[in-house]
């Protein structure tokens, strides 16, 4: 019997199948997201055909072993953290970011590495081999071990993994591979999900790890079903603006290590350079005697960052004021300046008020609500914040400084940096003690104590 078509209507955000176009998706409410896709209908098997044969049979989980868990390095320390110790067999790992932040570059840098003792096969669905050359030869990849191939079609690409068996795979990108059996276009929500249930069936079978690069949609969050993250082992996550050179590789998932690891990175000439020291970087060329900045430290997985923040009040030239940051969330910033002026008075209700992030690092812990308030407060008034000082703390709706977390490796970090003033929750400083020497600890417990002691 053929196999019959049939038109469905398919959710690019959530995966949701219906048979008639909705303008909102029943699914997850999101608008214009149904896509109409062709789906090929085969026909019923028998009862004999639908007889399940496996050899697979439940095991006591203290009869299986993990000792034979191997993992690759790539070279690259900051990757080999955020991935929990290296590349493991067998997995399959997601990198996603926007256009241009380093995806394809940094799979091509650790084929050098990796190329030493291991057999790469590098799938290309975007670029010629002639244009991968040529980046590999500015970027100094010039490993033998280091296979190109430059193939859409899917199914040939998993038979040629079969026949060579490569140590790696690396497939740039997965969007722009497709199933010649579909009728739908690459980049669909069908094709996607079906060339990536293809892929790790093969890999898995095989123990190949296999790194996939993601493209984003226009929201930032990764193209494709939301079933893709859920079919993969890690999702890695590239960070920062194009436009800046610090990228920050942060992963949302990982089946083989923590999630709360983050890698720095540099964006130059010759590719990305691992930060090992990312507060000293981020704190580069820092303005002196300047209003409006404050340093503060976050924590980004389980490493202390030191991040300058700066902020500025200006008369407004509009009917409304302006508000608008970049690296701290905006609703935030408001909820900020709304508690300096109800529980402070420190007014801005006149006033532009803008909040920088610098280096591209992005805040989302509410512990640098205190430096974000000092630096405005410090624009407002005209009066620099010391240099030598640093301030984190959280700021309730009461205009209280409140306790924040890890307060010893940020205090560390501070004084490793040669700061010699920290204020701080005043409930985190009898939590302390005396344990800190060459830095002066100061617990403020509301706005106005915090600024007075920042800039004495």
């Amino acid at each position: 019997m053929v196999a019959k078509a049939k038109n469905i209507y398919i959710c690019s955000e959530c995966g949701f199948e219906s048979a008639k176009w909705y303008g909102k998706c029943p699914g997850c409410g999101q608008w214009n997201t149904m896509t109409e896709e062709m789906r090929e209908v085969l026909p019923k098997k028998s009862a004999n055909q639908n007889a399940f044969h496996s050899s697979a049979r439940p095991v006591a989980i203290n009869e299986i072993s993990t000792t034979d868990e191997e993992r690759y390095l790539t070279g690259l320390t900051e990757l080999d953290r955020v991935l929990g110790g290296g590349i493991v067999r067998g997995s399959l790992i997601l990198i996603s970011g926007e256009p241009g932040i380093g995806k394809s570059t940094i799979l091509l840098q650790i084929c050098e590495y990796l190329g030493k003792t291991l057999k790469i096969l590098y799938v290309s669905g975007e670029e010629s081999s002639r244009q991968i050359k040529l980046r590999a030869a500015r970027l100094g990849v010039r490993s033998s071990n280091l296979f190109v191939l430059t193939e859409t079609d899917i199914q040939y690409v998993i038979e040629q993994i079969r026949t060579d068996k490569p140590d790696l795979v690396m497939i740039d990108s997965i969007q722009t591979m497709n199933f010649t059996d579909l009728n739908s276009s690459p980049g669909s929500v069908t094709q996607v999900r079906e060339c990536t249930n293809a892929v790790m069936r093969a890999i898995k079978a095989l123990e190949i790890p296999t790194i996939l690069v993601g493209h984003v949609n226009k929201d930032g969050a990764i193209a494709g079903p939301k079933v893709l993250e859920h079919i993969v082992d890690a999702v890695l996550y590239f960070e920062g603006d194009r436009q800046m050179s610090y990228r920050i590789l942060r992963a949302v998932k990982n089946r083989y290590g923590s999630t709360n690891e983050i890698g720095v990175f540099d964006m130059g000439d010759n590719g990305l350079r691992q930060v090992d020291n990312p507060s000293q970087a981020l704190l580069a060329g820092r303005p002196t005697h300047v209003s409006g900045t404050c340093v503060t430290c976050v924590i980004e997985g389980s490493r202390p960052i030191l991040a300058e923040i700066q902020g500025l009040a200006t008369t407004t030239g509009f009917g409304n004021p302006r508000r608008m940051s970049t690296g701290f969330d905006y609703n935030r910033m408001s909820l900020l300046l709304a508690v300096l002026e109800k529980r402070a008075g420190y007014y801005f209700s006149n006033l532009d008020a803008y909040v920088n992030v610098v280096g591209g690092l992005r805040l989302d812990e509410p512990a640098g609500d205190l430096a974000v308030a000092l630096s405005l407060v410090s624009s407002l008034k005209d009066v620099p914040v010391g240099e030598d000082a640093i301030a984190f703390g959280e700021i309730g709706l009461a205009g209280e400084i409140r306790s924040v977390t890890h307060i010893d490796a940020r205090i560390s970090e501070a004084a490793r940096l040669g700061f010699k003033r920290c204020i701080l929750p005043y409930h985190n400083l009898k939590q302390v003690g005396t344990k800190f020497t060459g830095i002066r600890l100061i617990g403020v417990r509301n706005v106005r104590e915090a600024f007075e002691a920042a800039v004495e």
